[in-house]
């Protein structure tokens, strides 16, 4: 895709949505710090329904500690891999305490020394709690990426790379959130909406999925 198909690309997506939010629900950048690294291999609604009542309570480092991982796991146990999530949340707010005062630092490389913050969750965090404009490849966006041909790579980093390339200067700071809908809500994995897409034409798949066919209306009684 060329520079001026994806600054099209991007402007129908902004004009849809033209403020794309998170998902995730949080309370500050520690709370979303913790419901990024809980969200992996995880649905941004299951992650939700586990953390409503732990942020009720643990909205610190420090508190996050005070509550414990026995009691942490209690919490969160409806979400896949809990009992890593669990000891890796209770490391990273230990470091987060003794090494950052607290503060969930503002810099990739402090971030990525948490245990359970990876790449992704470092931009997610860049993105959303200090306005980064970093792009956070999960599923749904190395998807898109390829599949649109927007942004084609083997992996996460080279289709982030690319996208940071390709992504028109104005439409940086929110594309993270603008492809992750898109991917989840209309670029699905198995059956593509191709039908309602906004930038179907834009796109480079070749098998686009037609519309369903309406129903046969009931014969009259």
């Amino acid at each position: 895709m060329n520079k001026a198909d994806a600054f099209e690309f991007y402007r129908r997506l902004a004009e849809g949505d033209p403020s794309p939010q998170t998902e995730l629900e949080f309370v500050n950048p520690y709370t979303l710090l913790v419901a990024v690294a809980l969200s992996a291999q995880a649905t941004d609604v299951g992650v939700n329904k586990a953390t409503r009542s732990l942020f009720a309570k643990v909205t610190t480092p420090q508190a996050m500690l005070d509550l414990g991982e026995e009691a942490l796991r209690d919490h969160i146990k409806t979400i896949g891999l809990f009992n890593t999530k669990a000891k890796n949340v209770i490391a990273a707010a230990r470091i987060l305490v003794d090494e950052h005062d607290g503060i969930v630092p503002a810099e990739r490389t402090a971030l990525e020394t948490l245990p359970g913050v990876g790449r992704k969750t470092a931009n997610v965090v860049l993105n959303v709690a200090f306005g980064e404009p970093t792009i956070a490849v999960d599923t749904h966006i190395f998807r898109v990426g390829n599949r649109t041909g927007l942004a084609r790579g083997k992996t996460p980093l080279a289709v982030e790379l690319k996208l940071e390339k390709i992504t028109p200067a104005p439409f940086l700071s929110h594309a993270h959130h603008w492809l992750i809908l898109h991917g989840r809500y209309i670029c699905k994995a198995r059956t593509p909406e191709c039908w309602r897409c906004p930038v179907v034409d834009l796109c480079a798949f070749k098998h686009k999925t037609p519309a369903p066919k309406a129903s046969a209306a009931p014969a009259a009684g």
